[in-house]
């Protein structure tokens, strides 16, 4: 029998620790349990290297957040911070480095916001914490499969979150494509942290032409600060500009990565 390894990922001792049980009680699940973001990412990563890769991982939609009512959460190591890592960010950084590994948002409200979120960082499930164990593995063994599952009061709202945030994607990358080539060359330094003086270092412009530049970008797309600009350029797919190395007597430098 083909046993599913899953990762429970929740700071509340109680509802992790009842919820392993509940699943290890299962002929065909081997669980084993998280209390933070980091915690997790170090568990899949000693599952990976022993060769024993999870293939679930159950993450707390508010991981790191106290419950009302004192519930006990598990102390965060010093070394890790407070929040270090919250549900969301943790789904996505498992997408990114463990694509195998299915990830399924647990819940204590129903959020088409923060499920929408949770679908764009690459969660496969959403599920209400209380539902019952059965659907609960219903759930793990379609995700498997490559289903996605979502409960189907929240699929009119999540669509509709999907759907906004795709129009305000195509708006932005229509302001984008509105600029010449060299202001997308500077608004691509902007989105990299440069300052006007590493921008025109970098593009090889007086400071005087990068201020003129930088103002028609913001001018075109329709913002008034830079961090604005910044904003909906990611939100158009436009990345940082990349390091300029620059080779002196045998050492290596970085240009134009730091701000000026």
């Amino acid at each position: 029998m083909a046993r599913i390894r899953v990762l429970v990922v929740d700071d509340h001792r109680i509802f992790a620790e009842s919820l392993a049980a509940a699943l290890a009680a299962e002929p065909d699940v081997d669980v084993a349990a998280a209390g933070s973001g980091p915690a997790a990412l170090r568990a899949l990563e000693r599952a990976a290297a022993e060769a024993r890769p999870y293939d679930v991982i159950l993450v707390d939609a508010e991981l790191g957040v106290p419950a009302p009512g004192g519930a006990p959460v598990l102390p965060v190591p010093r070394s890790e911070g407070p929040g270090a890592v919250d549900g969301i960010s943790l789904v996505a950084q498992v997408r990114a480095a463990r694509p195998g590994v299915r990830s399924v948002v647990l819940a204590e409200k129903d959020d088409p916001r923060c499920a929408a979120r949770a679908l764009q960082a690459g969660a496969s499930g959403w599920v209400a914490k209380d539902c019952s164990l059965q659907r609960l593995l219903t759930v793990i063994r379609g995700v498997l499969r490559d289903e996605t599952h979502l409960p189907p009061a929240l699929l009119t709202g999540v669509l509709r979150e999907l759907t906004t945030a795709r129009k305000h994607r195509t708006e932005s990358e229509q302001l984008v494509e509105s600029l010449t080539p060299r202001e997308r060359e500077v608004l691509r330094c902007m989105v990299a942290g440069l300052g006007r003086k590493a921008v025109a270092e970098r593009l090889f412009l007086s400071p005087h032409t990068v201020r003129t530049h930088m103002q028609n970008v913001l001018g075109k797309l329709g913002v008034h600060s830079t961090l604005a600009a910044v904003a909906l350029a990611r939100r158009a797919g436009v990345g940082p500009a990349e390091p300029v190395t620059v080779r002196l007597a045998g050492d290596v430098v970085e240009r134009g990565s730091q701000l000026a």
